[in-house]
C-alpha cells in the first residue's frame, strides 16, 4: 500500500466543452491568435479557484506550427501537475509533435525543484519554439529564472500579453510574495441607505439569492473567510461555501480577543480548517479547545494568541502576516461594522465587495465604523472596478486609490 506521500494527486479534468477565452486589454506586437490563446489559457487558469493555493492558478494553451490548438490546462492541487505539464499530456496523448510549438502561459514557467519539477525544464525538454508568459513569477525561486533558461536553450520568449488579467487572477498569490500579507477583500450586503441589517439586528436576506450566490464564488476563490466573535455571537453563520460547487471549503477566521466563540457555533464543525484569533490566557485556551474536540462534528481548530492591537484587542496587522505565512493568500472579509471599521481605518483592507439591495431600512446597522473624519481631505478615495446588476441587486467593487500603482512592474488599472 503507498504511503501518502506517494499517493498521485488526483487531476481535474477540462471542463467541457472548454470555457469561452478571456478579452483581454490589446497589446501591441502580438495578434489575433495570440490574444485568443492567452484569453483561452486565463480561461482556464480560473478552473483553479478554490483549488491551487496557496500556489498561483495557472493556465496553458499550446499551438502547434499551424497555429492549431494541440493541448490545454490549469494548474493542479498542491503537489500535482502544473499547467504546463498538463497541457503538453493533452498534446502527446494525441500523438502532436511539440516540437517548435508555442506555449502560451499566464504565469512564468517555475525553474525550480519543488513537489514537482521544474517546468521550463520540461518545455525545453518538449522542444517548445516559444513561449508567451503573461507574467513573471515574483516568487523568489523564480523571478525570471524560468524565463532565463527557456531563452539560454534558444526558445523565443515573450511577455506582457494578458498581464493585467493574470494579475487579477494572482492578486492573493502576489500580495503574499511581495507584501508577505494576503490581499484582504471586505464584503458586504447593504440596503440602499447603507445598512447592513435593522435596528434590532435581523438580516437576513438583504439581497436576493443571485447576489448570495455571487458571493459565494468569492468566497470559493478566496483562501480563507473570516468573521468575528460579534457576528458569530449574532449570526452563527457557517461561514462555508454552499451555494456553489467548490473543490474544497477555506480556512475559517475568526476574531475573537475575549474568545466568546460559543463551542456549540455552526463554524466549527467539519469540513474545513478554523483558526481563531485570541488574547486570552493558556489554560482558557486549552479548556475552550478541549470542549470543541468533544463535538462528533468537530472541524480542525487552532487557537493563535496574538495581543497587541488597541484596547486588549488582536493585533490585525500581525494576523494578517501569519496567515500569509499559512498560506493564505485571499481573505475574504465578511463581518461587523465595528471589525470591518478597525480593518478600513488601519489601511488593511485592499478592495471592497458591495452588494447593494434597491430597499430602504431607515436607522439600523451601518456598513463599517471607523469614527468621525475633521476634514474631507481624510476621506479615502477610491478607484472604481466593476459595477454590475446581480439579479435584482447591484454589486460594486472598488480600491484605495493607488492601491496596485507599481505593482510587480504594472501600473494602476
Amino acid at each position: 500500500m503507498p504511503t501518502p506521500a506517494q499517493t498521485p494527486i488526483e487531476t481535474v479534468p477540462l471542463p467541457s466543452p472548454l470555457p469561452a477565452p478571456i478579452a483581454l486589454q490589446p497589446v501591441a506586437g502580438f495578434d489575433a491568435a495570440d490574444h485568443a490563446a492567452m484569453g483561452l489559457a486565463l480561461a482556464l487558469a480560473a478552473c483553479g479557484f478554490g483549488l491551487t493555493e496557496p500556489n498561483p492558478r495557472v493556465g496553458c494553451v499550446i499551438t502547434d506550427v499551424a497555429g492549431q490548438l494541440i493541448g490545454c490546462g490549469h494548474t493542479q492541487r498542491v503537489g500535482g501537475p502544473h499547467a504546463e505539464v498538463m497541457a503538453m499530456r493533452m498534446a502527446r496523448a494525441a500523438g502532436h509533435n511539440l516540437a517548435g510549438a508555442t506555449a502560451y502561459v499566464t504565469l512564468e514557467p517555475c525553474a525550480h525543484h519543488g513537489r514537482t519539477p521544474p517546468c521550463a525544464d520540461a518545455l525545453v525538454e518538449a522542444r517548445i519554439g516559444r513561449v508567451v508568459a503573461a507574467l513573471t513569477d515574483p516568487f523568489p525561486q523564480v523571478a525570471g529564472q524560468g524565463l532565463a533558461r527557456l531563452a539560454a536553450a534558444g526558445i523565443r520568449v515573450e511577455q506582457g500579453l494578458g498581464a493585467v488579467e493574470a494579475r487579477e487572477q494572482n492578486i492573493g498569490f502576489l500580495s503574499r510574495v511581495l507584501r508577505q500579507r494576503p490581499w484582504v477583500r471586505l464584503k458586504v450586503a447593504a440596503s440602499l441607505d447603507g445598512r447592513t441589517a435593522l435596528d434590532n439586528g435581523a438580516s437576513q436576506w438583504i439581497t436576493a439569492e443571485a447576489a448570495r450566490t455571487d458571493g459565494h464564488a468569492w468566497r470559493r476563490r478566496a483562501s480563507a473567510v473570516l468573521t468575528g466573535v460579534g457576528t458569530v455571537l449574532d449570526d452563527d453563520p457557517r461561514l462555508d461555501v454552499r451555494l456553489v460547487t467548490t473543490p474544497r471549503q477555506p480556512l475559517r477566521v475568526v476574531v475573537d480577543a475575549p474568545l466568546r466563540t460559543p463551542v456549540t457555533a455552526r463554524l466549527l464543525a467539519a469540513p474545513g480548517a478554523v483558526r481563531v484569533y485570541t488574547c486570552v490566557d493558556d489554560a482558557t485556551r486549552s479548556a475552550w479547545l478541549e470542549q470543541v474536540r468533544q463535538r462528533p462534528d468537530a472541524a480542525p481548530v487552532e487557537l493563535v494568541h496574538l495581543a497587541g492591537g488597541p484596547n486588549g484587542k488582536v493585533d490585525l496587522a500581525a494576523m494578517l502576516v501569519d496567515l500569509a505565512r499559512h498560506g493564505v493568500n485571499e481573505l475574504h472579509l465578511e463581518a461587523g461594522e465595528r471589525l470591518n471599521g478597525s480593518f478600513v481605518r488601519e489601511g488593511l483592507v485592499d478592495e471592497f465587495l458591495v452588494y447593494l439591495a434597491p430597499k430602504l431600512l431607515g436607522l439600523g446597522r451601518g456598513m463599517w465604523h471607523w469614527g468621525p473624519l475633521a476634514s474631507l481631505d481624510e476621506a479615502l478615495e477610491l478607484d472604481w472596478t466593476d459595477v454590475r446588476p446581480v439579479g435584482a441587486d447591484l454589486c460594486l467593487r472598488a480600491r484605495p486609490k493607488g492601491r496596485l500603482a507599481g505593482w510587480h512592474g504594472l501600473a494602476q488599472a
